[in-house]
């Protein structure tokens, strides 16, 4: 063999060898990359499987937060919709106004007026009601002696809006005390407690200055339970006639109230004690009665009968415990 030839053969396997080596690193370099690529996509792999796993996670706590929410609000809903509730006002009913009294006890207060009682105008006795009486006892030229009487009821009924009916008629009580001690031109005015006449009781008596005399007002407030009772008594010695004792008319006052006050017990089933009945549902909106003390004009003795009507029907308004 030529040196030639075997050159050209050691070129030709030197190329070969440097082919091989070529491919090798070729195909090192190829698995190399295969593997960076697969450690590359476990990470992301393991990655995107938190994520998967944190979402789903995510969403079951917020559905229950959600839920937890929901019942929470619905139970703070139901107890916002519940509707209020009062005490339920213990008296439902009233006695009719002019039979309060019996004719024992008129008879002491307004002797020529026992069966002159007048009803007061409402539109719910149950809840409102008035009566009044007047006298006038003609004493010849020594003049005559007037009375005026008056009882008002009112009772309350329990109400989600304006409470129940008993701390109304305390309201309505306090107002009723208050107003009796300021009647304009009043004088002497006092107020003292009456003792063993329902709930609480004070009277409240002054002299009030007239043309036609001198009168002596009585006016007794008392509670009992959601009903209260107003009784308004005054007395004047007209034409010429003596001013009347004050604290006689206040003993008849304190007597009559306290038997008004059993009429009440009486009429929602006590027999004047005990405890009482229940309220009717629907609320009453109970108003004052108005009424008034007279002052009847000063007439002749000799013409007794005629002064009895004018003087019942010339009465002006005097008394402020019947003011709403």
């Amino acid at each position: 063999m030529s040196e030639g030839t075997m050159q050209r053969r050691a070129q030709r396997d030197g190329q070969f060898d440097q082919c091989e080596q070529r491919d090798e690193r070729v195909m090192r370099a190829g698995g190399l990359n295969r593997l960076l690529a697969a450690a590359v996509a476990v990470p992301v792999m393991l990655i995107a499987a938190g994520c998967s796993s944190d979402s789903g996670s995510d969403s079951g706590k917020d559905a229950q937060d959600t839920s937890a929410s929901t019942g929470s609000g619905s139970g703070d809903d139901s107890a916002a919709s519940a509707a209020p509730t009062v005490q339920a006002a213990a008296y439902k009913t009233l006695p009719e106004a002019c039979a309060v009294l019996s004719k024992k006890t008129l008879t002491e207060l307004v002797p020529k007026g026992v069966t002159s009682g007048k009803e007061g105008t409402s539109s719910d006795t149950g809840a409102r009601a008035n009566c009044s009486w007047s006298s006038l006892a003609n004493n010849g030229v020594k003049g005559s002696q007037f009375r005026w009487l008056n009882v008002s009821l009112l009772r309350f009924e329990s109400d989600a809006t304006t409470g129940d009916g008993e701390s109304q008629a305390k309201t309505y009580y306090a107002k009723q005390v208050k107003d009796a001690q300021a009647v304009a031109g009043a004088k002497n005015t006092k107020a003292t407690p009456v003792a063993g006449t329902g709930d609480e009781a004070t009277l409240v008596r002054y002299d009030l200055k007239k043309s036609e005399g001198a009168f002596k007002q009585q006016s007794v407030v008392a509670r009992v339970e959601n009903v209260v009772v107003t009784l308004d008594y005054n007395g004047a010695g007209l034409a010429g006639d003596k001013t009347p004792s004050a604290d006689t008319l206040t003993k008849s006052a304190e007597k009559a109230v306290k038997e008004a006050v059993a009429a009440v017990r009486s009429a929602n089933g006590e027999g004047g004690s005990g405890s009482s009945g229940t309220s009717s549902s629907s609320p009453s909106a109970p108003a004052p009665s108005k009424s008034a003390s007279p002052s009847a004009k000063a007439t002749p003795s000799t013409s007794a009968s005629a002064s009895a009507s004018k003087a019942a029907a010339a009465a002006p308004k005097a008394s402020a415990s019947a003011k709403s």
